[in-house]
């Protein structure tokens, strides 16, 4: 009965969203950008950090792990939000609380004041990339979704690469404040194009408001358990959980081992990282020929042996040249698998998107502050190779038991 009601939603909203404007989706693209990039400033970072600070590498690492924190518990509250009051909004008034948060990180006094102005930060930023997610489910069909979702993911991979490179830089040539200043100024640009797109759509907007915000009190973690009750969705989180703890904990320190194994400036090293990006943008423009020609499954596999020679790469190269080749292909991997686990996740409780992806969303960036967590603990005492190598093992034995799991799915 559910699914048919859910059936019904989705033929009545066809026609509001039946044209997607490419402006619509470019906005929301600038804005992960911002999100992205927010993720990832401070991983080179971290060696400017511990020497202005006296902290140690490892409790450095707290900036990284605070927000990842703070980002992934707030998908519990963005994702109801958005289905209230549209998904678009919400975005764009995130973006809009995000230039503050980031402003609170380039002012922070002292270190303690940084790594809660971080967590901050990563509550307002949680919002973008999830609910434009759910917003491109809701408004595209699913067999045109993944290449859609890949091209939306264009701003994201080259945050996600930016990142290192302007930390690495103002860590070498300027003050450690000036990344998130400059990230304030890009959610500010983000901020207004998102709310001049949703001038233009403001008839869909209205229709969306279909919920007193008792109901959506009611319904917040009835949203979450029905979609926790479908055994599908339990394995894509579970997935992309360990994909989030095995790639991202070893991926803040890859920046200071290439510093330190290599002798790489940081400046060079961020830029090393940016690879990773022209690897993300090379899937997305492959994203339709590889998914038609491999499959769902067989994509997902090939993603994780691609970062496990990836991270063999970079944990064991001695070169520039391999550890360029490492960051290519990890980017490239990594959304060989992930964008797999996105298409799935958009379509784990069609009628409970929202909060399918914000779970999804909280799982990854959990995830990623377990791993980020696990990893200062120990990097110190046996260094950042071995955290490497054993993050691209695990996300070989991850990436596999997904595309098996995919591929011996009853439907």
């Amino acid at each position: 009965m559910r699914n048919s009601k859910s059936h019904a939603a989705d033929a009545a909203r066809a026609p509001a969203h039946a044209t997607v404007s490419p402006w619509a989706i470019a906005a929301l693209s600038f804005a992960a950008f911002a999100s992205s990039a927010s993720i990832r400033i401070c991983d080179a970072l971290l060696p400017r950090l511990d020497a202005d600070f006296g902290v140690g590498l490892g409790v450095a690492a707290q900036v990284v792990t605070a927000f990842a924190i703070a980002y992934g518990a707030f998908q519990a509250f963005y994702g109801p939000l958005g289905d209230h009051f549209g998904k678009y909004r919400v975005v764009a008034w995130a973006c809009g609380a995000s230039v503050f948060t980031a402003l609170g990180c380039a002012l922070a006094p002292g270190f303690g004041a940084l790594v809660v102005a971080r967590f901050f930060a990563g509550a307002t930023a949680a919002a973008v990339i999830p609910l434009s997610m759910a917003w491109i489910g809701d408004a595209v069909p699913y067999e045109h979704r993944q290449p859609v979702l890949a091209r939306f993911l264009t701003g994201q991979i080259i945050g996600f690469a930016a990142g290192p490179l302007a930390g690495g830089f103002a860590a070498d040539h300027l003050d450690w404040r000036a990344p998130f200043v400059a990230l304030a100024i890009w959610f500010a640009l983000s901020c207004a194009m998102l709310l001049r797109v949703e001038r233009k759509r403001q008839r869909v907007a209205v229709a969306e408001f279909d919920e007193s915000a008792e109901v959506v009190a009611r319904s917040l973690f009835a949203g979450f358990a029905y979609v926790l009750r479908q055994r599908w969705s339990r394995v894509v989180l579970v997935t992309v959980f360990l994909e989030g703890a095995a790639l991202f904990g070893p991926f803040a320190f890859l920046a200071t081992h290439l510093h330190r194994a290599l002798g790489l400036s940081l400046s060079a090293a961020g830029a090393t990282l940016m690879l990773y990006g022209a690897g993300g943008l090379t899937f997305a423009g492959l994203s339709r020929f590889l998914v038609r020609r491999l499959g769902e499954a067989r994509l997902a596999a090939a993603g994780g042996g691609t970062l496990c020679l990836a991270f063999l790469m970079l944990g064991l190269g001695t070169t520039w040249l391999l550890a360029m080749l490492g960051a290519f292909l990890a980017g490239m991997g990594f959304y060989m698998i992930h964008n797999t686990l996105q298409t799935n996740a958009t379509q784990m409780a069609p009628e409970r998107r929202g909060a399918s992806v914000a779970l999804f969303a909280s799982c990854l960036f959990v995830g990623q502050s377990v791993g980020v967590a696990g990893a200062s603990i120990v990097v110190e005492r046996i260094g950042t190779m071995p955290i490497i190598v054993g993050g691209g093992v695990a996300l070989l034995a991850i990436a596999g038991t997904f595309g098996w799991r995919v591929a011996t799915r009853k439907h």
